[in-house]
C-alpha cells in the first residue's frame, strides 16, 4: 500500500461554493508533502486511471467521493490504490497541473475557434434565415410559427449538452467531434434539399442542430481543462470564432442567396464547416483521460442541490429567454420601422462584429477581476441597453448603435457561462454540469422567440412588447448571477 506524509492544505472558505480558481489565493502553487521521496506525477506522465483516487475527505467541490465498490473492487485485484497527499487535489488538477499555455494548449483554442465558427457562427444569423424564409419558401407561415425553426435549432444545439457533455465525460472529444461532424454537414445537405416546413424542421432544427451540438460541446469543454488562471481569456478567445461566423456567413448569404440560389449557398456554407470542422478534429483534445462510468440519474440532480449553481443556471436561461430576440427580430423590426433598406443587412454583422471584442475582453477582465463580477456587468448591460435604446429608439442611428453595444455587451455572456459553471464544479464532471446549465439555457431560447413572435402578433406588428420582454428578461439575468455571488461570498466585494 502506498502511503504519503500528511500535510497542510488552504481550504476554500466555507462561506460560498468552493472551487480550485474562484479565489486568487487558491491558485498558488500546491502544497509539498513533508515526505521527501514523494514526487507529485505531472499532467503528461502515466498515473493510474482518474477513476481509481478515492476521495480526500475534503470539502471542496472539486473532490466528490468516488463509489466504494470501485475501491473494493481494486483492493480485491490486490492491486494498489495510490493515496494523494491528505487534503490535496487529484492527480491533474492541482493549479500547477493545469498548463495555461503551450502549443497544445493553444491549438485546442484555435480548433474550438473553428468549431464556434462553424456552430455557433451559424446561430449568431438566424435573422438572414427568418427573413429568407418569411419572403419566400414559407411565406404564408407567421413570423411566430417561422421562428420555431430556428428556436428549436438553437434549443437542441444547448439542450442537447446534457447528453453530449455526459458522452464528453466518459469518451472524451475524439468521436464526439467526428461523428457530430458528420452528422452536422449531413443536416445542411439536407437543408439545401428542403422546401416545405416541415423539412426545414428536420434538417436545420433537427438533425444539423445533433451535429452541431456534439461539436460545440467538445471544443467548450477541453478548453476548459487546459486552462485555469487565463480560462475566461481562452474561452472568450474561442467563442469569439462564433462572433466572426455572425460577421462573415450573413454577409456571405446575402450576396450568394441572389446569384446562385438558396440550395447551393447552403451547399457552398456545407463544404466550407467541413474543413473547418476538420482541423478541429485534428487539433481539439482533451487533457485528462475520461472516467467511464455507469448512467446515473442522480449525476444529473446531485449539482441542483447546490444554491449557487442553481443561480447559475436560472441566470442562463432568463438571459437566453431574451439575447435571441434581436438577432431573429431587429432585421424585420428595422424594416417595419422604415430604416435605410441598404443598411438592413449589415444589422446582424455589426451586432457580431463588435461582439468580437465583446467575447474576448470579459475573458481577460474575468481571470482578472473575477468571472461572476464580469458576468453581472455584461448581463445587466445588456438588458439596460435594450431598455434605454432599443425600445425608444426610432432612427436608423438608434438601431445601428443598439446593434453595436448590444453585440459588445452580450458577446461575453457565452464565454464566461462556462468559466463561471467550472469555477464551482468539479472538472471531473465538467461536461454533465455545463451540459445541464445549456439545458436550461436552451429551453429559454426555445421559447423566446416564439414568445416574441406572438406578442408581436397580439400587438398587430407593433414590436414593443417585443423588446420589453427582451430587456426585462435578461436584467433578471443578472439578479440571478447576483444571488449566485452573494451565496458564495455574501456583499463583500472581492474577486470572484
Amino acid at each position: 500500500m502506498i502511503t504519503h506524509t500528511q500535510h497542510d492544505s488552504t481550504l476554500p472558505s466555507q462561506n460560498r461554493t468552493p472551487g480550485y480558481e474562484s479565489e486568487e489565493s487558491t491558485m498558488g502553487a500546491p502544497s509539498e508533502p513533508n515526505n521527501k521521496d514523494f514526487v507529485q506525477p505531472g499532467p503528461y506522465e502515466s498515473r493510474p486511471s482518474l477513476n481509481r483516487i478515492p476521495s480526500h475527505g475534503s470539502t471542496n467541490a472539486n473532490m466528490y467521493p468516488e463509489p466504494e465498490n470501485v475501491v473494493e473492487a481494486e483492493i480485491e485485484k490486490g492491486e494498489a490504490v495510490p493515496q494523494p497527499p491528505a487534503g490535496g487535489p487529484p492527480p491533474g488538477f492541482s493549479p500547477a497541473d493545469f498548463p495555461d499555455g503551450g502549443l497544445e494548449a493553444w491549438l485546442v483554442v484555435a480548433g474550438g475557434f473553428c468549431a464556434l465558427f462553424s456552430t455557433f457562427g451559424l446561430i449568431n444569423c438566424v435573422g438572414v434565415f427568418v427573413t429568407y424564409y418569411l419572403e419566400d419558401p414559407l411565406a404564408s407561415y407567421s413570423s411566430s410559427t417561422v421562428t420555431w425553426i430556428t428556436s428549436i435549432q438553437v434549443f437542441m444545439m444547448t439542450g442537447l449538452n446534457a447528453v453530449m457533455g455526459r458522452l464528453y465525460d466518459s469518451y472524451g472529444p475524439r468521436w464526439l467531434l467526428i461523428i457530430g461532424t458528420i452528422v452536422y454537414i449531413f443536416g445542411l445537405m439536407m437543408l439545401s434539399l428542403s422546401t416545405q416546413y416541415y423539412q426545414i424542421i428536420l434538417s436545420q432544427g433537427i438533425v444539423s442542430a445533433v451535429g452541431m451540438s456534439a461539436v460545440f460541446n467538445s471544443a467548450m469543454n477541453s478548453v476548459i481543462g487546459w486552462f485555469l488562471k487565463k480560462r475566461a481569456a481562452a474561452l472568450g478567445i474561442m467563442v469569439s470564432g462564433s462572433s466572426l461566423g455572425g460577421v462573415v456567413l450573413p454577409i456571405m448569404m446575402n450576396h450568394l442567396i441572389p446569384q446562385i440560389g438558396f440550395p447551393w449557398t447552403i451547399r457552398a456554407i456545407g463544404f466550407m464547416f467541413l474543413a473547418l470542422c476538420g482541423f478541429a478534429c485534428a487539433t481539439i483534445k482533451s487533457r485528462l483521460p475520461p472516467r467511464k462510468k455507469p448512467f446515473n440519474i442522480l449525476d444529473y440532480a446531485r449539482p441542483l442541490r447546490e444554491p449557487a449553481f442553481v443561480c447559475v443556471v436560472c441566470g442562463g436561461f432568463f438571459f437566453f429567454w431574451g439575447m435571441f430576440l434581436p438577432f431573429n427580430y431587429i432585421e424585420l423590426q428595422a424594416t417595419d420601422q422604415g430604416i435605410d433598406a441598404s443598411i438592413v443587412p449589415y444589422l446582424l454583422p455589426i451586432i457580431n462584429a463588435v461582439s468580437i471584442p465583446g467575447r474576448i475582453m470579459p475573458g481577460f477582465l474575468g481571470d482578472r477581476f473575477g468571472r461572476f463580477n464580469v458576468m453581472i456587468f455584461i448581463s445587466g448591460l445588456s438588458g439596460i441597453i435594450t431598455l434605454a435604446l432599443w425600445v425608444p429608439g426610432k432612427s436608423t442611428a438608434t438601431t445601428v448603435v443598439y446593434g453595436a453595444v448590444f453585440g459588445f455587451a452580450s458577446g461575453g455572456f457565452i464565454s464566461l457561462l462556462p468559466a463561471c459553471i467550472a469555477q464551482i464544479s468539479d472538472l471531473r464532471e465538467i461536461g454533465t454540469r455545463t451540459g445541464i446549465a445549456f439545458f436550461a439555457s436552451a429551453l429559454g431560447a426555445l421559447t423566446g422567440s416564439p414568445i416574441g413572435g406572438a406578442i408581436v402578433s397580439a400587438q398587430n406588428g407593433s414590436f414593443l412588447g417585443l423588446q420589453l420582454f427582451c430587456g426585462i428578461s435578461m436584467t433578471l439575468s443578472m439578479f440571478w448571477f447576483i444571488a449566485s455571488r452573494t451565496l458564495q461570498v455574501g456583499f463583500k466585494y472581492t474577486k470572484i
